[in-house]
């Protein structure tokens, strides 16, 4: 694959919140620059900014400073250029999982396609992540993982340039978490999406990543390192349980975060 460099550039960034107690710094002086066709997984202790930094590339925060520009244009809200999958999967529990994806396709393409067209983008992304057979469930009837697979079907749907999600596997069992992070590097690997992850879950951005972006403790977090992930795709699980390369990753990032960045006191 051809990577385009400079897909998404974030710039001097900082976040500053306004509390009842003062400002608080989140970020500061952010600098990523991230490929088309790239994953990459945001890591740190909690409180670090993750999930600021993620929801700056989405457009739902602005930055304090800096910029951010994705695709050559400059990100000053959301779009669906961008399309997020929570933790919590926020479905409309009203509607059936092929109406919550359809809901997403219509508000995107119904101004330049048809009914027919609609419903086929529909049909396609519930295929992609294997529901087809649970299209006119509503999101009470069906497991966790499904909920979370629906999620990524709408996102997926849009046809967005990026994909962001924020820890969608965090509330799952282990064994429902590993099969929905084989099912994304399958899904990934088809449809050569630019993916930005946070997660806690040090395995899980080793499986995953082109790069893993290690963030330092906040308040005022910056980027600490950023490790290459340079195990050869696709990638098996259970092969990579037996790599020696696969442990020196993992022993790099568990190093970073329990001895380079220790917890603060309580």
């Amino acid at each position: 694959m051809s990577l385009s460099k400079k897909f998404v550039e974030i710039s001097d960034v900082g976040m500053t919140f306004e509390t009842a107690k003062g400002s608080f710094t989140a970020l500061k002086n952010i600098n990523l620059t991230i490929e088309q066709g790239e994953f990459i997984t945001l890591i740190g202790h909690s409180g670090c900014g993750k999930s600021t930094l993620l929801n700056l590339i989405a457009g739902l925060t602005l930055p304090s400073t800096g910029h951010l520009i994705c695709a050559g244009r400059e990100i000053a809200g959301p779009g669906p250029d961008r399309g997020v999958v929570f933790q919590n999967h926020s479905l409309l529990p009203w509607l059936t999982c092929y109406a919550n994806v359809y809901l997403a396709v219509e508000r995107v393409f119904s101004a330049s396609e048809s009914k027919a067209q609609l419903k086929a983008r529909t049909d396609a992304a519930l295929a992609l992540v294997g529901l087809s057979h649970a299209a006119q469930k509503r999101p009470n009837e069906i497991s966790g993982g499904m909920k979370q697979r629906v999620g990524i079907a709408r996102a997926l749907a849009m046809e967005p340039r990026v994909l962001l999600m924020d820890e969608p596997f965090g509330a799952l069992d282990a064994l429902t978490r590993a099969h929905l992070q084989d099912e994304l590097l399958a899904i990934v690997a088809k449809t050569q999406s630019t993916v930005v992850m946070v997660t806690h879950d040090v395995d899980e951005a080793v499986l995953l990543s082109d790069r893993i972006v290690m963030l330092s403790n906040g308040p005022a977090a910056v980027i600490g390192d950023i490790l290459t992930v340079d195990l050869p795709r696709p990638r098996e699980r259970l092969a990579l349980a037996e790599n020696p390369a696969y442990h020196q990753l993992r022993s790099s990032v568990l190093e970073f975060l329990y001895q380079k960045e220790k917890r603060p006191a309580a």
